[in-house]
């Protein structure tokens, strides 16, 4: 038996157990919350036409909102795992290196000068922020000869975020509509409609399938670039098309929770420490531990201090910036 084989053997009980913990902590974020909901009534509101105000908080307030926590999770880990792979950078993640600040400002403008724009407008503009952050950040760091260091793509993330969330909090305060924005952009996943999700899922669906389709790539990719050039790759083609998967995956999920830090970072870490290097077990495995993880954040901050809410951004931030200093102390070696 071939050591391909062997590791897709020793891959599908990891995905078993990811799926069946993805599940279970699914259902508990159905279950617990301010309001007393019972796996009867989730399984009826699931399953039924049944009727009732605990059925509703289900299909109309909970549900999406879990999807929404679902979506956001594989996205930021997917598009995390993808932008390591690219730079071979263990500190990269979209919330560092300006992709969600930048789509953050580019909501903040669109809310000032286009009042009307639909959810799909947001979201475009979303994109071209998140694009418009990205491509400053890997400028600034490729002007100095020796390119794309982890240290100076950081250092150049942290000062266009600072930038754009300047000119995001600048935009909200000249145009009033600071509170619009915050409110926007508060990371967090209360008030997630139907019709949101309607229109971002199929982005981030899309984006998380392209990945794993070019996932052999990026695995070839990430360990050594003359290496894939041998192996007769095109890596501007395959770069061109992950930079836009990220773009993609990382300003849909600005637009429906706003600003998300550290996920991105996080979870291909923890996923590389299970299942290895190759990114054809990677990227499927960060999709459902990140969706977890997601899950996890929200209903702690439903339940922490209920009925009041504790903002998801500050669990995941407390959670996440010990993880990036160990990260940072071990040399990106920590969990890999």
């Amino acid at each position: 038996m071939n050591t391909k084989n062997l590791q897709s053997i020793k891959f599908i009980p990891k995905l078993i157990l990811a799926v069946l913990l993805f599940v279970g902590m699914f259902v508990v974020a159905m279950v617990f919350g301010a309001a007393e909901i019972t796996m009867k009534d989730v399984w009826l509101a699931l399953t039924s036409s049944a009727s009732g105000d605990k059925i509703s908080i289900i299909r109309e307030i909970r549900l999406p909102r879990e999807i929404a926590a679902i979506m956001v999770g594989a996205a930021l880990a997917v598009s995390g795992a993808i932008m390591q792979g690219m730079t071979r950078n263990p500190l990269a993640d979209p919330g560092l290196l300006g992709l969600t600040a930048g789509a953050n400002a580019a909501l903040a403008i669109t809310i000032a000068f286009i009042p009307s724009a639909n959810y799909f407008m947001t979201m475009v503009a979303c994109f071209i922020g998140a694009a418009l952050g990205a491509t400053l950040v890997f400028g600034i760091s490729a002007v100095k000869r020796g390119g794309f260091s982890p240290l100076r793509i950081v250092l150049a993330g942290a000062a266009i975020s600072a930038f754009l969330y300047a000119i995001a909090e600048a935009v909200g305060l000249y145009f009033k509509i600071s509170k619009d924005v915050s409110m926007w952009t508060a990371g967090g996943m209360i008030g997630t409609t139907w019709g949101q999700l309607q229109v971002i899922v199929p982005f981030i669906v899309i984006g998380i399938l392209i990945a794993i389709f070019l996932s052999r790539q990026l695995t070839i990719l990430s360990l050594n670039e003359e290496v894939a050039v041998g192996l007769g790759q095109n890596t501007t083609q395959i770069k061109a098309v992950l930079f836009v998967v990220i773009i993609i995956l990382a300003g849909a999920s600005v637009a429906l929770v706003g600003n998300m830090a550290f996920i991105g970072l996080m979870i291909p870490h923890i996923v590389r420490a299970i299942v290895g290097t190759d990114y054809r077990f990677i990227l499927p495995m960060s999709a459902i531990i990140g969706a977890t993880f997601m899950l996890f954040a929200d209903t702690l901050g439903r339940t922490l201090n209920a009925p009041y809410e504790t903002p998801v951004v500050a669990i995941v931030a407390i959670l996440g910036l010990p993880f990036f200093l160990i990260i940072v102390r071990k040399g990106g070696k920590a969990f890999s």
